[in-house]
């Protein structure tokens, strides 16, 4: 198989089998960012993608799903991942569903009809990391796009019918900032019919632009009981009906459940742990993850 870096995918994709058909970020410049340095932005060519499809075929135990690999492989042009799919059909007959990431932008060069018959053709479960909702930050952060345009591109996939996700990253803000930027992301994400909200976790690594801010003293991280009350905000303020999922590693209050069904339960769980717990007390649980 070829990989050009490690596999990366969302911890519900464990039992999905990998196809790489690109590697690297075709973007790879947000602040925060520490995946696919490894690995310059590249299209797998055709002959790779079906050396490793016959490879797949040849272990001979079927499974549904294929998750393809790289950090945004749903900005391919619609020709080629129709052609991708229609690969994975002829040598894996048996594969019903095709997902991976993609990027805000990654629709701008498809419309809705082209959608649909991506739809069609297996594709489901496409992760776009948003992150965030919020003009400043998204500029602050070197997204590569704009807020205004989340909701008229990811609408494609509403209006396409094409189960996704999205990514929201809690604590992108820094200090003080928090409420803003959850009230801003749910304020984009009502606009939206994910299947699943993902939450994860500012984590500030080293060899990162954002790190150097946060040593110059330009960007201060969010306190751990901010963090609480930034998530508290945007579950509150959610309102279509989708599956919240903060079981990330990243976060130290995991979540899960639906809104609205359960949405406040998952409010009174944040607030009982941020009425019992100290800011010290939270820290020591951060430092206890990022030490496994």
């Amino acid at each position: 198989m070829h990989f050009s870096s490690n596999v990366v995918r969302p911890p519900y994709e464990a039992r999905s089998v990998y196809l790489q058909v690109t590697s690297g970020c075709s973007h790879n410049a947000c602040r925060f960012c520490t995946y696919y340095k490894d690995a310059p932005f590249a299209v797998s060519p055709e002959s790779e993608i079906i050396e490793d499809l016959k490879e797949l075929r040849s272990c001979m135990i079927p499974f549904p799903r294929i998750w393809l690999q790289g950090a945004d492989p749903f900005l391919l042009s619609f020709d080629k991942l129709k052609r991708i799919a229609e690969l994975i059909h002829e040598y894996l007959p048996y594969v019903k569903e095709i997902g991976g990431y993609g990027r805000v932008n990654s629709l701008r060069n498809k419309n809705v009809e082209q959608l649909k018959e991506l739809k069609a053709l297996g594709y489901k479960g496409i992760v776009f990391g948003v992150e965030s909702g919020d003009e400043r930050i998204l500029n602050y952060m070197n997204k590569g796009y704009h807020a205004d345009e989340i909701v008229p591109q990811l609408s494609k996939m509403d209006q396409a019918g094409i189960c996704y996700e999205v990514i929201f990253l809690s604590g992108l803000g820094g200090k003080g900032y928090g409420l803003d930027h959850a009230k801003k992301t749910a304020a984009v994400f009502n606009q939206l019919h994910p299947d699943r909200i993902l939450i994860a976790g500012l984590t500030i690594f080293p060899d990162t632009p954002l790190m150097k801010d946060v040593l110059s003293g330009d960007f201060v991280e969010m306190p751990e009981g901010e963090r609480i009350l930034e998530l508290k905000e945007f579950l509150q303020d959610l309102n279509n009906p989708t599956l919240i999922d903060a079981t990330n590693a990243s976060i130290i209050t995991t979540i899960y459940g639906r809104i609205p069904e359960q949405k406040q339960e998952m409010v009174n769980r944040l607030q009982a742990i941020y009425d019992s717990c100290g800011e010290e007390s939270l820290r020591n649980m951060r430092d206890s993850l990022e030490a496994i």
